[in-house]
């Protein structure tokens, strides 16, 4: 574990907020353990193991049904530890993969059966290198033709650059974290109001309304985050998620307390209509379909 990593936390509270009966963690992930699933050479950082039977403890203590497990990049593109986990969890997880371009389509079945559902592409400078965007088309391609859909992970000033090669993919588009904005910049400014347009003017993209922990200034109950997130949520409530992120990768200000995380839900989804199709109706649909 790097010196400055700081691992999840140990005794997360019980969230006042009890989620709805089939609740879907969105997105997720598990680290290792190390000694079973080594971490990948050209990793950006090195956390600690947070294994599939946390995160399942986790699950459970936080009152939800299932998982959707995305792969890390500290795990590059050896998807092992994932499919191990979603082999244990059967039909209560789903996954995300990171996928080598030259991947066989046995592979790929393989994936499939496991239950993965979509491919990572990750446009974060600081957590990998770059990659061709003609290579990430045709990976798109090739998975269209599963059924699966992509997840990008970029931050808000590459936004206005992606938007033509984002614009193109031929699959449902889920964007993670709302596009990481400045939330000092409020709903108003124009960086925010370029996500919005995107949203509004594809109908197959949508957000995870998540990680208020690594986008807050204020830091908890991150009320900072809360109207940028409500935003999406009131807009396009059928093309929203919600995951815990847990275990956190990378945050440097202060650990989350993932009980506090899901109070953060009714004030981001204000009614149980909104909740249901938050948690339960839109994973489902888009998981488990």
């Amino acid at each position: 574990m790097d010196a400055d990593y700081l691992p999840f936390h140990p005794n997360p509270s019980n969230p006042a907020f009890k989620v709805p009966l089939g609740a879907v963690d969105a997105h997720c992930h598990v680290f290792g353990p190390a000694q079973q699933f080594p971490y990948a050479p050209e990793r950006k950082y090195t956390p600690c193991d947070a294994g599939k039977n946390k995160l399942f403890a986790l699950r459970d203590r936080l009152g939800f049904a299932r998982n959707v497990i995305v792969q890390a990049s500290c795990h590059g593109r050896n998807n092992d530890a994932l499919v191990d986990a979603l082999n244990t969890a059967g039909d209560l997880a789903r996954g995300v993969a990171v996928i080598d371009p030259a991947i066989t389509d046995e592979e790929l079945r393989h994936l499939d059966a496991a239950g993965v559902r979509a491919v990572r592409f990750n446009f974060v400078k600081r957590l990998v290198d770059s990659t061709p965007k003609s290579v990430f088309q045709g990976i798109a391609e090739r998975i269209a033709k599963l059924g699966w859909h992509i997840v990008v992970y970029f931050e808000a000033p590459d936004l206005e650059e992606l938007i033509p090669f984002l614009s193109s993919l031929p699959t449902t588009v889920v964007v993670d974290h709302m596009g990481r904005p400045d939330v000092t910049k409020g709903i108003n400014h124009e960086d925010f109001q370029r996500f919005i347009r995107l949203m509004t003017e594809h109908e197959n993209f949508w957000t995870k309304v998540s990680c208020p922990e690594r986008l807050t200034v204020s830091g908890p109950p991150y009320d900072d985050v809360v109207p940028i997130a409500r935003e999406l949520v009131d807009l396009f409530p059928d093309r929203v998620l919600w995951g815990t992120d847990w275990p956190h990768p990378n945050m440097k200000s202060h650990t989350p307390d993932d009980g506090q995380l899901v109070d953060v839900i009714p004030r981001i989804a204000a009614s149980p209509a909104k909740q249901q199709a938050l948690l339960v109706e839109n994973p489902m649909r888009l998981y488990w379909g």
